[in-house]
């Protein structure tokens, strides 16, 4: 491979909340012993990358710099949206209007910015579960009501919508936005083209906006392709489609995301109140890895390609009664327990008081997390075996102690 995705890169003391900030995030209890160092957890559970970010990127924000100017900055002479457009058509085959192209701090804050452009208090938003737990913050900050339509998982761990408990939803008038995960975090599932399109409908005729956050819409297995949900209706004006460079090349901490408003009402109020300002260190790392990021993605899935791999045959062999699989998207592994820990287990602060592994148990989800994990493995190989190889240990002691 041309890139080194074994390194490893300490994280230590540059105020990742991966590493430095994970007490007051991810614990139970901020107190919490560990078995080890603070510095020595293994960080896995927010889904950020451990893996050096892309060199184009590098490059390109090391050349800004030589510029000692750093003022108000806006994307003035497009080139930042054109590179963006030509990685979707590279991409999708899919190329959204430029002037429906808007620049946001982050797909957090543009679900935040959405709902208060669209929905008053008291209005219901509908989202799959389980489900990342802003979009539970992103709706009630406003007042407004989640409505959960859970996943329906078969013994494989395969998940699919459950259409029909959806359509008897989305018929409650007071329901005016759907939030698609588009791949679906935590499960990694890849929606299909005719899951699309039934979802879709449904609210079409419900008269409900889709917001289809598509941040991880480029770390598929190798070889599938994403389809973005506006590209199957490209006449509508009711999908947002969120996308960012930061979860595909690890540049979260710069705030640069791409939100696509084909909806003018809705992006004349967008454009009202947010005045598109970027940073331009930002601004420069994404318009380079839009443009010649592709051969470091290409292997940094082949990399994730043999991380899951690993993750499954370990499995196999050492925790069989666990229920996982390999997902289509994402860099996440979502893992059932469930045969090996009693219910109710605070799985998150259980794991890294025993093992020393910080990572994500159901119970930080919304709704229906049950005794599942979430592993980010986006890690060298080396850590990750032995991040592993505590979990399962710490979870053969669970299984052997009396329920």
């Amino acid at each position: 491979m041309s890139f080194d995705f074994d390194r490893i890169v300490d994280r230590t003391h540059t105020n990742a909340i991966a590493v430095d900030g994970f007490r007051e995030y991810l614990l139970e209890d901020p107190g919490q012993t560990l078995p080890c160092p603070d510095a020595e957890a293994i960080a896995m559970w927010v889904a950020d990358m451990a893996f050096a970010t892309a060199p184009v990127a590098l490059e390109a924000m090391l050349d800004r710099v030589e510029h000692p100017l750093f003022g108000y900055t806006l994307s003035l002479d497009s080139e930042f949206e054109d590179a963006f457009r030509s990685w979707c058509r590279r991409r999708y085959g899919w190329v959204p209007d430029l002037e429906h192209c808007l620049p946001a701090p982050g797909i957090v804050p543009a679900l935040y910015n959405l709902v208060d452009l669209v929905l008053e208090s008291g209005d219901k938003v509908v989202v799959h579960t389980p489900a990342y737990e802003p979009f539970r913050s992103a709706v009630t900050h406003r007042g407004c009501e989640l409505i959960t339509s859970p996943l329906t998982r078969r013994a494989d761990g395969r998940v699919s919508a459950d259409l029909d408990q959806l359509a008897a939803t989305l018929t409650d008038p007071a329901v005016r936005m759907f939030i698609l995960c588009h791949p679906h975090n935590p499960t990694g599932h890849a929606w299909s083209d005719d899951e699309l399109r039934a979802m879709a409908e449904l609210c079409f005729a419900n008269g409900v906006l889709i917001v289809s956050d598509e941040i991880h819409c480029d770390l598929l297995r190798t070889g599938r392709r994403h389809t973005p949900l506006a590209k199957l209706f490209g006449e509508s004006d009711q999908i947002v489609t969120c996308m960012s460079s930061s979860k595909t090349f690890n540049l979260a901490g710069l705030g640069l995301a791409n939100v696509i408003i084909p909806n003018d009402e809705i992006r004349a109020r967008w454009q009202d109140r947010h005045f598109p300002m970027v940073n331009p260190i930002s601004l420069a790392a994404a318009t380079a890895v839009f443009a010649r990021g592709d051969e470091w993605l290409e292997e940094l899935k082949s990399y994730l390609d043999a991380n899951f791999a690993l993750v499954d045959q370990m499995l196999v062999d050492r925790l069989p009664a666990s229920v996982f699989r390999v997902p289509d998207a994402t860099y996440l592994a979502w893992i059932d327990l469930g045969a090996y820990v009693p219910t109710g287990l605070n799985l998150t602060s259980y794991f890294a008081q025993r093992s020393g592994v910080l990572l994500e148990g159901g119970e930080k989800f919304v709704a229906d997390g049950g005794d599942c994990i979430r592993l980010n493995l986006a890690c060298p190989r080396s850590q990750l075996e032995e991040a592993l190889t505590g979990i399962i240990d710490a979870t053969l002691a669970l299984a052997h102690e009396p329920r």
